[in-house]
């Protein structure tokens, strides 16, 4: 069931940084209703798909939610949503603050009908800061915190993002960890509270984490960048056949491979014999390494660094990864039945549990207002003034 059995949640979020964080409540156990417009959360609507309004990024990203649509922009709607802020514990959204304000859905307002409840903002930038207002996508948030920057300063010959949703999905899991901890506060105090996770500032803490280095001291002692991490030699290695991933890390593990390969002795040059002589020449080291690979095979490479307990990683494509023998082995990827979609690759929870284990399925991605007639039911409006939001496109 889930460590969040019985939490109720109403997810007014949409394309990926919210129903990344909803996604993954659900499946630790929170009943997540989904609101959406008539015409649908956008990535219904991104290929590849089978069936209009189902697209793939959205399919992986609702599991285990239900779907009413409601128009915001009329009053029997919204009147319809606050019905619903009172069943709920937490309500998550992605809509500027003030669009919310605008109608009549901001903090204020459903905490007048649910004093306990914990009403989430997902914000491009922090409320109380100079961008508040600003709009914000995953591109334009990694742009903000220097990751193009930091990949041409990487090796690559101009600025790029990274070829994921960083911003989106790294904001999305601080706002699962703030959602549990005020889960916790209220049942300490039994009071709600209003939480604003915003991506810029969530994404430069895990930028400057790594890349403040000689910033970090007042008067700075050296430029910024963790100079290994932008190093134009760290990445995998060029071999006979192949490429390889290896990162021979501590004191230990250097010893341990020029003993693998056959030359002790040069461990103890200078830029080899320590972390901080390492560090100092990462590009010269890597450089080196790198010469040293492309003398065998991929395979002979496995073979005597598993024989040395030396970390080697095979470099997979995104095939590769599905076919994965160990996350096939822990049945990491499984296949469902959709009802609309047919047969689908579907991603389980990572995490385990020992005490509260999470739901080993959810429930498939809805349809679009799948559940509205279900859930607007549960709130006590009859047949007649269900088919009357229907009809008028208030809901559907």
């Amino acid at each position: 069931m889930g460590p969040l059995k019985d939490v109720r949640v109403l997810d007014l979020t949409s394309v990926i940084l919210g129903p990344y964080a909803t996604q993954i409540l659900a499946s630790m156990g929170a009943d997540v209703i989904k609101v959406e417009t008539p015409e649908g959360d956008n990535m219904r609507h991104v290929g590849p798909m089978k069936n209009s309004n189902m697209g793939h990024i959205f399919l992986h990203a609702n599991r285990g939610k239900k779907s009413i649509v409601l128009d915001l922009k009329t009053s029997p709607a919204r009147k319809a949503l606050l019905e619903l802020a009172k069943t709920v514990d937490v309500f998550i959204s992605n809509v500027r603050p003030k669009a919310l304000a605008r109608l009549q859905l901001s903090y204020e307002d459903l905490k007048a009908v649910n004093p306990r409840l914990i009403y989430v903002s997902c914000t491009g930038y922090g409320q109380d800061g100079s961008n508040a207002d600003r709009a914000a996508y995953d591109d334009l948030i990694q742009a903000a915190t220097g990751i193009p920057w930091l990949m041409q300063e990487y090796g690559i010959d101009e600025p790029r993002y990274a070829p994921t949703t960083l911003g989106d999905r790294v904001t999305g899991l601080h706002c699962v960890y703030s959602v549990a901890a005020a889960l916790y506060a209220r049942e300490k105090t039994g009071e709600g509270q209003h939480i604003v996770v915003p991506m810029f500032e969530a994404l430069t803490q895990f930028i400057l984490g790594d890349h403040m280095a000689g910033e970090s001291f007042v008067p700075a002692i050296g430029k910024t960048g963790y100079a290994r991490v932008i190093s134009p030699y760290r990445k995998p290695y060029r071999t006979k056949d192949g490429f390889i991933s290896i990162l021979i890390y501590n004191d230990k593990q250097w010893k341990s491979f020029f003993d693998a390969i056959g030359t002790p002795e040069k461990y103890n040059e200078e830029i080899f014999c320590s972390h901080t002589n390492r560090a100092k020449n990462i590009d010269t080291v890597y450089s080196e390494l790198g010469k040293i690979i492309e003398t065998k095979t991929t395979e002979e490479w496995h073979v005597l660094l598993d024989r040395y307990d030396l970390p080697n990683q095979t470099m997979n494509s995104i095939q590769d990864l599905i076919n994965d023998k160990h996350l096939q082995s822990k049945q990491f990827i499984t296949i469902e039945d959709h009802p609309t979609e047919g047969k689908i690759r579907v991603m389980n929870d990572p995490i385990r549990w020992s005490g509260t284990p999470t739901q080993k399925t959810l429930t498939p991605a809805p349809t679009l207002g799948e559940h509205t007639s279900q859930i607007l039911r549960s709130l006590g409006y009859s047949e007649q003034a269900i088919q009357a939001l229907i009809a008028t496109g208030e809901g559907g």
